[in-house]
């Protein structure tokens, strides 16, 4: 990082619109690293300029001292243990079958078991729960649900103490994790008949959006996703990565894991995804978003 000469300089060097833009969010509480984030994705700045030039205003406002320290992420990242092929939790010996390293894409095998599956999908079919209706996305304007031609599938949600079945499967992927289950959104079930897709999308919220601010606030980012594969899918309805070139075919009783962030708990924008059209069958997962702090 520059000295506090270097810093101060690029600071006064940002037009007048930019030096606005930093003390009236500075103002507002957002975090620096979100700032520099949202700066460095304008493609007017480097990640250094905009480091630089938040330290310096940072410490004009009296905060700390220019340096990263202001940039330094408040917890550390939920990870699997992939040091070993076989990951033995609640008395399961969960595989590993396939890991990209960056960004981490992870895809577990025998995560549930066939009954502790059917025994989701019925509770939500049964009429138990909240019950299926037609899934949405969060709006970018004022962070309501709302429907999206992109995704044509059902959706029912599982809320933690609702079924026992469903909290013994939230710890086990909270040890999987090393990540408290209280930072887990609840279970969000998706159906998928045929011809039913989710096209390619990010799971973490954009903090520059203002609904998705509003989101953020019940609990931070969304820094990992588990997808839990419900049902065996006869033809498609893989998970898809476009920009990796990856598609991963759904399996009854497996997981898929991947992270959402940068280790700075950035967004990552190598983790567009989207659920492929199904041909034939009926593919339900459970989603699971860890988040930064407690949720709710």
């Amino acid at each position: 990082m520059p000295d506090a000469f270097a810093t101060a300089a690029v600071l006064a060097s940002l037009p007048p619109s930019w030096q606005d833009w930093i003390a009236a969010n500075l103002a507002r509480g957002c975090s620096p690293l979100d700032m520099a984030n949202s700066m460095a994705r304008s493609g007017q700045y480097t990640m250094e300029v905009a480091r630089a030039a938040l330290a310096e205003a940072v410490r004009q406002r009296g905060g700390a001292d220019a340096g990263a320290s202001i940039f330094t992420p408040a917890q550390v990242m939920p990870f699997i243990d992939t040091t070993r092929n076989k990951i033995v939790v609640d008395q399961r010996e969960v595989e590993i079958l396939f890991v990209l390293k960056s960004p981490q894409v992870i895809l577990l095998g025998n995560v549930l078991g066939s009954e502790e599956c059917d025994a989701i999908v019925a509770h939500c079919e049964s009429g138990s729960s909240s019950g299926y209706s037609r899934s949405t996305v969060t709006g970018a304007d004022d962070g309501s649900s709302v429907v999206h031609e992109g995704r044509t599938s059902e959706m029912a949600f599982i809320e933690r103490g609702e079924v026992d079945i469903a909290e013994r499967i939230e710890r086990r992927l909270a040890a999987l994790a090393h990540w408290p289950a209280e930072c887990g959104e609840p279970f969000q079930l998706q159906k998928y008949a045929s011809t039913q897709e989710y096209r390619p999308h990010y799971d973490w919220l954009d903090p520059d959006t203002t609904g998705h601010r509003s989101h953020l606030a019940r609990g931070g980012q969304r820094l990992a996703t588990f997808i839990l594969y419900l049902t065996e899918v006869e033809q498609g309805g893989g998970t898809i990565f476009p920009g990796l070139g990856l598609e991963v075919y759904p399996k009854k009783g497996s997981a898929l894991w991947f992270l959402n962030t940068d280790s700075n708990h950035q967004p990552d924008r190598q983790t567009l995804h989207g659920g492929a059209p199904v041909v034939t069958g009926t593919k339900i997962i459970a989603n699971k978003w860890l988040r930064q702090e407690r949720y709710g």
